[in-house]
Protein backbone atom coordinates (compact mmCIF):
# COMPACT_ATOMS: atom_id res chain seq x y z
CA UNK A 1 0.00 0.00 0.00
CA UNK A 2 1.26 3.48 -0.91
CA UNK A 3 2.09 5.59 2.13
CA UNK A 4 -0.21 8.34 0.84
CA UNK A 5 -3.17 6.03 1.33
CA UNK A 6 -2.52 5.60 5.06
CA UNK A 7 -4.55 8.39 6.64
CA UNK A 8 -3.33 10.12 9.79
CA UNK A 9 -6.37 12.38 10.08
CA UNK A 10 -8.96 9.60 10.18
CA UNK A 11 -11.10 9.13 13.34
CA UNK A 12 -10.91 5.37 12.71
CA UNK A 13 -7.09 5.52 12.81
CA UNK A 14 -7.31 7.54 16.02
CA UNK A 15 -9.68 5.04 17.67
CA UNK A 16 -7.45 2.10 16.72
CA UNK A 17 -4.31 3.81 18.06
CA UNK A 18 -6.05 4.76 21.33
CA UNK A 19 -7.34 1.20 21.77
CA UNK A 20 -3.88 -0.29 21.15
CA UNK A 21 -2.30 2.23 23.54
CA UNK A 22 -4.79 1.41 26.30
CA UNK A 23 -4.10 -2.30 25.86
CA UNK A 24 -0.36 -1.61 26.07
CA UNK A 25 -0.83 0.40 29.27
CA UNK A 26 -3.01 -2.31 30.84
CA UNK A 27 -0.44 -4.95 29.88
CA UNK A 28 2.24 -3.34 32.07
CA UNK A 29 0.69 -4.20 35.49
CA UNK A 30 -1.20 -7.23 34.17
CA UNK A 31 1.94 -9.10 33.10
CA UNK A 32 4.36 -7.52 35.56
CA UNK A 33 4.84 -10.69 37.62
CA UNK A 34 4.00 -13.18 34.89
CA UNK A 35 7.00 -12.79 32.65
CA UNK A 36 9.50 -15.64 32.76
CA UNK A 37 12.23 -13.21 31.79
CA UNK A 38 11.05 -10.27 33.86
CA UNK A 39 13.59 -7.69 32.72
CA UNK A 40 12.91 -8.26 29.03
CA UNK A 41 9.14 -8.55 29.42
CA UNK A 42 8.76 -5.53 31.68
CA UNK A 43 10.99 -3.41 29.47
CA UNK A 44 9.07 -4.41 26.33
CA UNK A 45 5.63 -3.66 27.78
CA UNK A 46 6.73 -0.32 29.25
CA UNK A 47 8.32 0.64 25.93
CA UNK A 48 5.16 -0.28 24.01
CA UNK A 49 3.03 1.77 26.39
CA UNK A 50 5.31 4.81 26.11
CA UNK A 51 5.42 4.59 22.31
CA UNK A 52 1.64 4.28 22.24
CA UNK A 53 1.23 7.38 24.40
CA UNK A 54 3.64 9.37 22.23
CA UNK A 55 1.91 8.28 19.00
CA UNK A 56 -1.53 9.04 20.45
CA UNK A 57 -0.40 12.50 21.55
CA UNK A 58 1.14 13.16 18.14
CA UNK A 59 -1.97 12.04 16.26
CA UNK A 60 -4.16 14.20 18.51
CA UNK A 61 -2.01 17.25 17.81
CA UNK A 62 -1.98 16.44 14.11
CA UNK A 63 -5.78 16.20 13.97
CA UNK A 64 -6.16 19.49 15.85
CA UNK A 65 -3.59 21.26 13.69
CA UNK A 66 -4.38 19.46 10.44
CA UNK A 67 -0.68 19.21 9.57
CA UNK A 68 -0.28 15.84 7.84
CA UNK A 69 -3.26 14.01 6.28
CA UNK A 70 -1.24 10.87 5.40
CA UNK A 71 1.93 9.03 6.32
CA UNK A 72 3.28 9.97 2.89
CA UNK A 73 2.83 13.69 3.56
CA UNK A 74 4.55 13.29 6.95
CA UNK A 75 7.59 11.62 5.42
CA UNK A 76 7.62 13.85 2.35
CA UNK A 77 7.44 10.83 0.08
CA UNK A 78 3.76 10.74 -0.70
CA UNK A 79 1.63 12.15 -3.47
CA UNK A 80 -0.79 14.98 -2.84
CA UNK A 81 -3.75 13.87 -0.72
CA UNK A 82 -6.95 15.82 -0.07
CA UNK A 83 -10.55 14.71 0.20
CA UNK A 84 -12.14 17.95 -1.03
CA UNK A 85 -10.69 18.20 -4.54
CA UNK A 86 -13.27 18.37 -7.33
CA UNK A 87 -10.81 17.99 -10.21
CA UNK A 88 -7.15 17.35 -11.04
CA UNK A 89 -5.41 18.98 -13.98
CA UNK A 90 -2.05 18.56 -15.65
CA UNK A 91 1.00 20.62 -14.66
CA UNK A 92 0.40 24.38 -14.69
CA UNK A 93 -3.28 23.73 -15.36
CA UNK A 94 -2.67 23.27 -19.06
CA UNK A 95 -5.91 21.33 -19.47
CA UNK A 96 -7.92 23.53 -17.11
CA UNK A 97 -10.73 23.79 -19.68
CA UNK A 98 -11.56 20.15 -18.98
CA UNK A 99 -12.98 21.06 -15.56
CA UNK A 100 -15.57 23.43 -17.03
CA UNK A 101 -18.35 20.82 -17.04
CA UNK A 102 -17.66 20.08 -13.37
CA UNK A 103 -17.57 23.81 -12.60
CA UNK A 104 -20.84 24.51 -14.39
CA UNK A 105 -22.60 21.69 -12.54
CA UNK A 106 -21.33 22.88 -9.16
CA UNK A 107 -22.13 26.51 -9.97
CA UNK A 108 -25.79 25.54 -10.41
CA UNK A 109 -25.70 24.46 -6.75
CA UNK A 110 -24.03 27.71 -5.71
CA UNK A 111 -20.72 25.96 -5.07
CA UNK A 112 -17.23 26.82 -6.22
CA UNK A 113 -14.87 24.29 -7.81
CA UNK A 114 -11.63 23.16 -6.16
CA UNK A 115 -8.89 22.17 -8.58
CA UNK A 116 -5.44 20.77 -7.79
CA UNK A 117 -2.32 20.85 -9.96
CA UNK A 118 1.46 21.20 -9.90
CA UNK A 119 2.73 24.65 -10.85
CA UNK A 120 6.27 25.35 -12.01
CA UNK A 121 7.52 28.91 -11.58
CA UNK A 122 9.02 30.63 -14.60
CA UNK A 123 11.71 32.42 -12.60
CA UNK A 124 12.53 29.97 -9.85
CA UNK A 125 11.80 26.70 -11.71
CA UNK A 126 10.31 25.44 -8.43
CA UNK A 127 7.43 22.96 -8.83
CA UNK A 128 4.94 22.71 -6.00
CA UNK A 129 1.35 21.74 -5.26
CA UNK A 130 -1.20 24.48 -5.82
CA UNK A 131 -4.91 24.14 -5.17
CA UNK A 132 -7.24 26.72 -6.71
CA UNK A 133 -10.79 27.68 -5.74
CA UNK A 134 -12.86 28.95 -8.67
CA UNK A 135 -16.10 30.67 -7.57
CA UNK A 136 -19.46 29.67 -9.07
CA UNK A 137 -19.52 32.88 -11.11
CA UNK A 138 -16.29 31.83 -12.86
CA UNK A 139 -18.42 29.47 -14.94
CA UNK A 140 -21.44 31.73 -15.43
CA UNK A 141 -22.05 33.38 -18.82
CA UNK A 142 -22.81 36.79 -17.27
CA UNK A 143 -19.30 36.92 -15.78
CA UNK A 144 -17.41 35.92 -18.91
CA UNK A 145 -14.96 38.63 -19.91
CA UNK A 146 -14.52 39.81 -16.30
CA UNK A 147 -11.27 39.69 -14.35
CA UNK A 148 -11.73 38.28 -10.86
CA UNK A 149 -9.89 39.43 -7.72
CA UNK A 150 -7.56 36.92 -6.09
CA UNK A 151 -6.65 35.74 -2.61
CA UNK A 152 -3.46 33.84 -1.98
CA UNK A 153 -4.00 31.72 1.14
CA UNK A 154 -0.75 30.56 2.73
CA UNK A 155 -0.97 27.35 4.83
CA UNK A 156 0.68 27.16 8.23
CA UNK A 157 3.92 25.18 8.59
CA UNK A 158 4.25 22.24 8.17
CA UNK A 159 1.03 22.02 6.23
CA UNK A 160 0.21 22.18 2.54
CA UNK A 161 -2.91 23.10 0.56
CA UNK A 162 -4.72 20.09 2.04
CA UNK A 163 -5.12 21.85 5.38
CA UNK A 164 -6.82 24.82 3.72
CA UNK A 165 -9.44 22.72 1.95
CA UNK A 166 -9.81 19.80 4.37
CA UNK A 167 -8.84 21.42 7.68
CA UNK A 168 -10.02 25.02 7.40
CA UNK A 169 -12.99 24.01 5.18
CA UNK A 170 -12.27 27.20 3.27
CA UNK A 171 -14.20 26.36 0.05
CA UNK A 172 -17.45 26.06 2.01
CA UNK A 173 -16.71 29.34 3.80
CA UNK A 174 -16.00 31.05 0.49
CA UNK A 175 -19.27 29.76 -1.03
CA UNK A 176 -21.19 31.12 1.95
CA UNK A 177 -19.44 34.52 1.98
CA UNK A 178 -19.99 35.02 -1.75
CA UNK A 179 -23.64 33.93 -1.48
CA UNK A 180 -24.34 36.50 1.25
CA UNK A 181 -22.47 39.19 -0.73
CA UNK A 182 -19.91 39.71 2.03
CA UNK A 183 -17.20 38.84 -0.50
CA UNK A 184 -17.18 39.39 -4.27
CA UNK A 185 -16.61 36.34 -6.45
CA UNK A 186 -12.91 35.66 -5.98
CA UNK A 187 -10.30 33.17 -7.18
CA UNK A 188 -8.26 31.68 -4.32
CA UNK A 189 -4.76 30.23 -4.72
CA UNK A 190 -3.65 27.80 -2.02
CA UNK A 191 0.02 26.96 -2.61
CA UNK A 192 2.45 24.72 -0.78
CA UNK A 193 4.90 27.28 0.69
CA UNK A 194 7.44 24.68 1.79
CA UNK A 195 7.81 21.86 -0.70
CA UNK A 196 9.18 18.48 0.41
CA UNK A 197 10.51 17.28 2.70
CA UNK A 198 8.58 19.32 5.24
CA UNK A 199 10.13 18.14 8.51
CA UNK A 200 13.08 20.41 9.32
CA UNK A 201 12.39 22.42 6.17
CA UNK A 202 10.48 25.47 7.43
CA UNK A 203 11.24 28.19 4.87
CA UNK A 204 9.00 30.94 6.33
CA UNK A 205 8.17 31.98 2.73
CA UNK A 206 11.46 33.88 2.30
CA UNK A 207 14.10 33.90 -0.40
CA UNK A 208 16.90 32.06 1.40
CA UNK A 209 20.45 33.36 1.07
CA UNK A 210 22.08 31.20 -1.62
CA UNK A 211 19.13 28.85 -1.29
CA UNK A 212 15.54 28.46 -2.43
CA UNK A 213 13.57 31.46 -3.72
CA UNK A 214 10.35 30.73 -1.81
CA UNK A 215 9.20 34.37 -1.73
CA UNK A 216 9.72 34.80 -5.47
CA UNK A 217 7.81 31.59 -6.22
CA UNK A 218 4.86 32.63 -4.04
CA UNK A 219 4.73 36.16 -5.46
CA UNK A 220 6.21 36.80 -8.90
CA UNK A 221 5.85 33.24 -10.20
CA UNK A 222 2.34 32.43 -8.97
CA UNK A 223 0.99 35.89 -9.72
CA UNK A 224 2.32 35.76 -13.30
CA UNK A 225 0.90 32.26 -13.74
CA UNK A 226 -2.51 33.24 -12.35
CA UNK A 227 -2.73 36.32 -14.57
CA UNK A 228 -2.01 34.22 -17.63
CA UNK A 229 -3.79 30.95 -16.85
CA UNK A 230 -6.68 31.93 -14.59
CA UNK A 231 -7.44 35.35 -16.06
CA UNK A 232 -7.51 37.15 -12.70
CA UNK A 233 -7.18 40.91 -12.32
CA UNK A 234 -3.73 42.52 -12.35
CA UNK A 235 -4.91 45.41 -10.14
CA UNK A 236 -2.86 45.41 -6.92
CA UNK A 237 -6.00 46.11 -4.88
CA UNK A 238 -7.52 42.94 -6.32
CA UNK A 239 -4.83 40.82 -4.64
CA UNK A 240 -4.92 39.76 -0.98
CA UNK A 241 -2.64 37.57 1.12
CA UNK A 242 -4.05 35.63 4.09
CA UNK A 243 -2.84 32.96 6.50
CA UNK A 244 -2.64 31.58 10.01
CA UNK A 245 0.48 31.24 12.21
CA UNK A 246 3.52 31.06 9.91
CA UNK A 247 1.09 31.70 7.05
CA UNK A 248 0.06 34.90 8.82
CA UNK A 249 3.66 36.08 8.98
CA UNK A 250 4.08 35.16 5.31
CA UNK A 251 0.98 37.18 4.39
CA UNK A 252 2.14 40.36 6.13
CA UNK A 253 5.75 40.00 5.02
CA UNK A 254 4.97 39.36 1.35
CA UNK A 255 2.41 42.16 1.02
CA UNK A 256 4.79 44.73 2.51
CA UNK A 257 7.73 43.47 0.41
CA UNK A 258 5.74 43.65 -2.85
CA UNK A 259 3.20 46.49 -2.51
CA UNK A 260 3.28 47.11 -6.28
CA UNK A 261 1.45 43.79 -6.73
CA UNK A 262 -0.64 43.32 -3.55
CA UNK A 263 -3.03 45.59 -1.70
CA UNK A 264 -3.91 43.88 1.58
CA UNK A 265 -3.04 41.09 3.99
CA UNK A 266 -4.80 39.25 6.81
CA UNK A 267 -2.81 37.50 9.52
CA UNK A 268 -4.22 35.33 12.28
CA UNK A 269 -1.69 34.42 14.99
CA UNK A 270 1.15 35.63 12.79
CA UNK A 271 4.37 37.32 13.89
CA UNK A 272 6.72 40.07 12.76
CA UNK A 273 9.79 38.12 11.62
CA UNK A 274 10.83 34.57 10.70
CA UNK A 275 11.01 32.33 13.74
CA UNK A 276 14.33 30.52 14.09
CA UNK A 277 13.99 27.12 15.74
CA UNK A 278 14.90 23.49 15.18
CA UNK A 279 12.50 23.23 12.23
CA UNK A 280 13.68 26.38 10.44
CA UNK A 281 16.40 26.26 7.82
CA UNK A 282 19.41 28.60 8.06
CA UNK A 283 17.53 31.20 6.03
CA UNK A 284 19.82 34.20 6.13
CA UNK A 285 23.26 32.69 6.79
CA UNK A 286 24.30 35.68 8.88
CA UNK A 287 23.06 38.33 6.43
CA UNK A 288 21.46 40.96 8.68
CA UNK A 289 20.30 43.03 5.68
CA UNK A 290 18.22 40.11 4.37
CA UNK A 291 16.90 39.40 7.88
CA UNK A 292 15.85 43.05 8.26
CA UNK A 293 14.27 43.05 4.80
CA UNK A 294 11.95 40.25 5.98
CA UNK A 295 11.01 41.96 9.26
CA UNK A 296 7.49 43.38 8.91
CA UNK A 297 8.01 45.97 11.67
CA UNK A 298 11.10 47.31 9.92
CA UNK A 299 9.53 47.27 6.45
CA UNK A 300 6.45 49.29 7.42
CA UNK A 301 8.76 51.89 8.98
CA UNK A 302 11.46 52.16 6.31
CA UNK A 303 9.44 51.30 3.18
CA UNK A 304 5.83 52.34 3.90
CA UNK A 305 3.35 51.76 1.07
CA UNK A 306 -0.45 52.00 0.78
CA UNK A 307 -1.24 48.48 1.99
CA UNK A 308 -3.97 47.41 4.42
CA UNK A 309 -3.01 44.91 7.13
CA UNK A 310 -5.36 43.14 9.52
CA UNK A 311 -3.69 41.30 12.40
CA UNK A 312 -5.72 38.98 14.66
CA UNK A 313 -4.56 37.01 17.68
CA UNK A 314 -6.03 35.10 20.62
CA UNK A 315 -6.14 36.56 24.10
CA UNK A 316 -3.76 33.82 25.32
CA UNK A 317 -1.21 34.43 22.56
CA UNK A 318 1.29 36.70 24.29
CA UNK A 319 4.05 36.30 21.71
CA UNK A 320 1.80 37.02 18.73
CA UNK A 321 0.23 39.96 20.56
CA UNK A 322 3.67 41.45 21.26
CA UNK A 323 4.69 40.94 17.63
CA UNK A 324 1.59 42.77 16.42
CA UNK A 325 2.38 45.69 18.71
CA UNK A 326 5.93 45.83 17.33
CA UNK A 327 4.47 46.12 13.84
CA UNK A 328 1.99 48.76 14.97
CA UNK A 329 4.80 50.79 16.52
CA UNK A 330 6.67 50.76 13.19
CA UNK A 331 3.73 51.70 10.97
CA UNK A 332 4.18 54.86 8.94
CA UNK A 333 1.67 56.39 6.54
CA UNK A 334 0.40 55.32 4.02
CA UNK A 335 0.36 51.84 5.68
CA UNK A 336 -3.01 51.15 7.33
CA UNK A 337 -2.92 48.67 10.23
CA UNK A 338 -5.94 47.18 12.01
CA UNK A 339 -6.08 44.53 14.71
CA UNK A 340 -8.40 42.68 17.02
CA UNK A 341 -8.11 40.14 19.79
CA UNK A 342 -10.17 36.96 20.10
CA UNK A 343 -11.32 36.52 23.74
CA UNK A 344 -10.16 33.44 25.64
CA UNK A 345 -8.41 31.97 22.60
CA UNK A 346 -4.97 30.46 22.01
CA UNK A 347 -2.71 29.41 19.14
CA UNK A 348 -4.79 26.69 17.52
CA UNK A 349 -6.82 26.01 14.42
CA UNK A 350 -10.11 26.51 16.23
CA UNK A 351 -9.16 30.13 16.90
CA UNK A 352 -8.40 30.62 13.25
CA UNK A 353 -11.48 28.83 11.92
CA UNK A 354 -13.74 30.92 14.14
CA UNK A 355 -12.44 34.07 12.44
CA UNK A 356 -12.78 33.02 8.80
CA UNK A 357 -16.27 34.53 8.20
CA UNK A 358 -15.12 37.90 9.57
CA UNK A 359 -11.84 37.65 7.64
CA UNK A 360 -13.69 37.12 4.37
CA UNK A 361 -15.98 40.05 5.17
CA UNK A 362 -12.92 42.25 5.82
CA UNK A 363 -11.34 41.17 2.54
CA UNK A 364 -14.63 41.84 0.77
CA UNK A 365 -14.57 45.42 2.04
CA UNK A 366 -11.01 46.02 0.83
CA UNK A 367 -10.64 44.12 -2.43
CA UNK A 368 -12.00 45.11 -5.83
CA UNK A 369 -14.94 43.32 -7.51
CA UNK A 370 -14.68 41.54 -10.86
CA UNK A 371 -13.93 44.12 -13.57
CA UNK A 372 -14.15 44.18 -17.38
CA UNK A 373 -11.05 42.71 -18.97
CA UNK A 374 -10.65 45.54 -21.46
CA UNK A 375 -10.74 48.38 -18.93
CA UNK A 376 -7.49 50.32 -18.84
CA UNK A 377 -6.25 50.86 -15.29
CA UNK A 378 -2.96 51.62 -13.60
CA UNK A 379 -2.64 48.20 -11.97
CA UNK A 380 0.04 49.37 -9.52
CA UNK A 381 -1.81 52.52 -8.51
CA UNK A 382 1.50 54.33 -8.81
CA UNK A 383 3.03 52.16 -6.08
CA UNK A 384 6.67 51.38 -6.79
CA UNK A 385 8.75 48.42 -5.52
CA UNK A 386 11.47 49.12 -2.99
CA UNK A 387 15.04 47.79 -3.43
CA UNK A 388 15.26 44.24 -2.11
CA UNK A 389 18.74 43.00 -1.13
CA UNK A 390 20.39 40.39 -3.33
CA UNK A 391 20.06 36.96 -1.71
CA UNK A 392 21.69 34.71 -4.27
CA UNK A 393 18.55 32.54 -4.33
CA UNK A 394 18.07 30.95 -7.75
CA UNK A 395 15.67 33.12 -9.73
CA UNK A 396 15.07 35.35 -6.69
CA UNK A 397 13.82 38.92 -7.00
CA UNK A 398 16.44 41.59 -6.34
CA UNK A 399 16.55 45.37 -6.16
CA UNK A 400 13.38 46.71 -7.81
CA UNK A 401 13.02 43.78 -10.23
CA UNK A 402 9.45 43.20 -11.38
Amino acid sequence: MHLSRIRLDSPITMIIVIAVTLLAIIAVPLFWERWKRKLVGRTATILCAVVGIVVTTGLTGNMIGGFFPTVGSLLGTGVYAADTIDAETSRNGENLDLVRDVGVARAKEGKGTVVHMKVTGRRTKLTRDVTVYLPPQYFEASYQGLKFPAIEWIPNYPSGPEVVTDGYKLPEQLDAAIARHALPPVVVLMPDPTGVPKIGHDTECVDEVNGTANDTYLTADLREWALEKLGVSADRKAWTFAGWSSGGYCAMNLVTRHPQWYGQAVSVSGYDRAQMDAETENLYKGRQDVDDANNVGITVRLHPSPVDILAIWGEKEKFESAAAELIRAGVRSPVRFQSWQVPDAGHNMNTFKSQIPDILTWIGAHTTPPAPAGRKVDTTGGVQPWPLPRTGAVGGLTDTDQ
